[in-house]
């Protein structure tokens, strides 16, 4: 083992296709299977969440503009990190490279607390993983034999992508694709079956689940709790656009190994602009498919039930439950490799530049990969196991608001850097402008609560743990003092 600072490059393995499977199996995760039920139906519904979706892809490929600019200029893994440590100097380029890392690292243990989700839902009344000691967080139960699978699978993607880059990008490429052809099998399905219909959607702009639920509320009267006028299909739309920052984080996960890219920096926009069209389509196709099946999926909302595994085995029987079952555990195993090794990047980054200790940028030399970066990687994300399948929402939060502010910072960067070198056209200073205004926006609306919007902005578990993530940092912050005020 060696110093990072002995190794200044990482090895160029990374084809476009590993590239692109990296991006959208970041981009696709847990969410698109298991929010439908759980956050999309219910806070949007169908017309809300396909609307929301549809902005948030445009604005991310309106910001991927000022990402695809950058690169070039800063070859280097760090991405949004590096681009600021250029423009903006060591204080704000540690506020960036900081909440990045929660905005990719929380995608990690989130991934996880599905794992037991999966199982629990494909095993039917099997409860294969409901044994050993067990307890209670926020309403839902958490058993050890949960616990173990996930840390299982956290610790065995953390060695992979130890053992190297290249064999973690044939294994992402392998995942991605799997759950590329999942979503579009279950998509046709749900458009050929006479079994989905199309006023089985209603309520369209979703329902107030907490009032419904309170009040024992059946299908025939679930529209006096639906979502209508004004100020309700806003807040319906706001309620999922809101956290489209963490619903596409993955797309800029491309910067972080773009010092291991083996191609190409003109091809970043077409990968990024496909990883984000992927995206959308699924959430857009999972979330409409879970509703047009299910002639009672305000029901089963209410009940807490896996509302797509449902749909999905309504319209193809077993082979749907099975289709469910492979997409979601590609979803979740490529999302934990994408993310551990751009969170595992972008430490070893902010390490090699004097931001973290220099333990996080030590290179392993056999496999040439940031091992004390992914060690510390896979140590955090064995919170989510511990904490269940509640904190997916706390995990959400975090991960909108890290991203949010990433892409700030990346279309700041570009401004500046295009003022500087005299380059760069008027449309790429008109898109990243409006990346700036959407980057704000995202953050008023996870962070302020607006009268009259319900369900867009933190939880009181997510505002506890951004304070805990600041405080965090505060003590890497004061433990690089001195780097921090040398000139």
């Amino acid at each position: 083992m060696t110093n990072a600072s002995s190794h200044s490059n990482l090895n160029k393995q990374l084809t476009p296709v590993h590239v692109w499977a990296i991006a959208f199996g970041c981009i696709i995760g847990w969410g698109s299977f298991i929010n439908p039920g759980k956050k999309f139906l219910p806070n949007s519904g169908v017309a809300g969440t396909a609307i929301a979706m549809i902005l948030g892809a445009l604005v991310m490929v309106v910001i991927a503009f000022s990402y695809a600019y950058m690169v070039p200029k800063y070859p280097k893994a760090g991405g949004e990190f590096t681009f600021t440590k250029n423009c903006f100097g060591k204080v704000p380029a540690f506020f960036c490279g900081w909440f990045l890392v929660i905005a990719y690292l929380t995608n990690v243990p989130m991934n996880s607390t599905a794992i037991g989700l999966i199982v629990d839902g494909i095993d039917g009344s099997a409860d294969i993983l409901k044994w050993g000691l067990h307890y209670c967080i926020a309403g839902f139960d958490v058993y050890l034999g949960e616990i173990l699978l996930a840390s299982f699978i956290l610790v065995l993607f953390g060695i992979l992508n130890i053992l190297g880059v290249k064999k973690a990008g044939i294994i992402q490429t392998i995942l991605a694709s799997m759950l590329a052809i999942c979503a579009i099998t279950l998509c046709v399905a749900g458009v050929c079956s006479a079994k989905a219909n199309g006023l089985n959607m209603q309520p369209i702009w979703g329902f107030d689940k907490v009032a419904a639920t309170s009040a024992n509320t059946n299908i025939e009267n679930i529209g006096t709790f639906s979502h209508k006028g004004k100020m309700g299909i806003v807040s319906a739309i706001l309620a999922t656009f809101a956290i489209a920052p963490w619903a596409y984080v993955g797309f800029d996960t491309i910067p972080q190994a773009a010092e291991e890219f083996k191609f190409s920096y003109k091809k970043v926009m077409t990968v990024m602009c496909v990883a984000i069209a992927f995206g959308c389509f699924v959430y857009v196709s999972n979330n409409t498919v879970a509703a047009a099946a299910l002639n009672n999926w305000p029901e089963r909302v209410m009940a807490g039930d896996w509302v797509l595994l449902i749909a999905a085995e309504e319209l193809l029987g077993t082979f749907g439950k099975t289709l469910i079952g492979v997409g979601v555990s590609s979803a979740v195993l490529s999302g934990i490799m994408g993310f551990y090794l751009a969170s595992s990047r972008l430490m070893y980054s902010m390490s090699k530049e004097g931001y973290l200790p220099t333990w996080f940028g030590v290179i392993d030399e056999e496999h040439n990969t940031p091992k004390n970066a992914i060690i510390f990687c896979i140590i955090v994300s064995l919170s989510g196991p511990i904490l269940g399948r509640e904190a997916l929402g706390w995990f959400v939060d975090m991960s909108a608001i890290g991203a949010s502010i990433g892409y700030f910072f990346t279309s700041s960067a570009t401004i500046v850097t295009m003022k500087r070198n005299g380059d760069g056209n008027a449309r790429l200073k008109f898109y990243a402008i409006a990346g700036i205004c959407f980057s704000i926006a995202f953050i008023i609306l996870q962070l302020i609560p607006i009268p009259g919007l319900i369900g867009v902005h933190f939880c009181k578990q997510s505002y506890i743990m951004l304070i805990i993530w600041s405080a965090l940092g505060l003590v890497f912050y004061l433990s690089q003092r001195k780097f921090f005020v040398d000139k």
